[in-house]
């Protein structure tokens, strides 16, 4: 009963919080997606890119979450965002930026040969060939990259809260304060159904995007 009451009374503040959760990690993979593909499409035009690229990505999301979010204090202390959403959405871009970063690198440089030669007899230039068929088959795997993101940011962007910046873990924060269980299961429990659905999202939107002679 205590668990229904709580979420008779506090719904509107799991609303709000789920929003900010979402603006989030919503912003910080857009982030990710922005900067990741093109710096992916890059490296596959100059390979010898890609190992130190891909090795500083690796390591950014190596460090604990808790130890990252600290660093963002004093870098953006500097200009007066010490706390709160800026240095937090750095935080989940950073560790975004690998799986889509990775995974485009991956899926262009697999795309099979024989196409892009295809590309090159009729025509194409190399940029032309980028965009109408090495992209769209290489689709499926950036949001694969993309999906790995959000679901993991999903559960990192909790920590957020420690610095100010909001969303569910702002719950569960005051659930362990209060040794509040209803409180503390609730929260839990909307980070895990927020991931499954985002995952389920983009699992659709995966195989909308994906080529018809791909999924055939």
């Amino acid at each position: 009963m205590d668990l229904l009451t709580y979420l008779h009374h506090s719904w509107p503040t799991l609303l709000k919080l789920t929003a900010e959760h979402l603006a989030l990690v919503g912003s910080a993979v857009g982030m990710a997606v922005l900067i990741g593909v093109p710096l992916g499409i890059a490296i596959t035009r100059f390979r010898w890119l890609a190992t130190p690229l891909l090795t500083l990505a690796t390591i950014v999301l190596t460090l604990p979450s808790i130890a990252l979010f600290g660093l963002m204090i004093p870098i953006f202390a500097r200009f007066g965002h010490a706390l709160g959403y800026v240095p937090a959405v750095t935080a989940v871009f950073l560790y975004s930026l690998l799986p889509v970063m990775r995974n485009t690198y991956t899926a262009l440089v697999n795309v099979d040969p024989g196409i892009q030669e295809a590309g090159r007899g009729i025509g194409m230039t190399t940029w032309q060939r980028m965009r109408r068929v090495d992209l769209p088959l290489a689709v499926p795997v950036i949001l694969g990259g993309v999906r790995t993101a959000v679901v993991m940011n999903i559960g990192v962007a909790t920590i957020a809260a420690i610095i100010g910046a909001g969303g569910l873990g702002v719950l569960i924060l005051q659930a362990i304060s209060q040794s509040n269980m209803s409180k503390l299961a609730v929260g839990a429990v909307l980070v895990s159904v927020l991931a499954i659905v985002a995952d389920a999202f983009l699992q659709w939107l995966q195989k909308v995007l994906t080529p018809k002679g791909i999924r055939l």
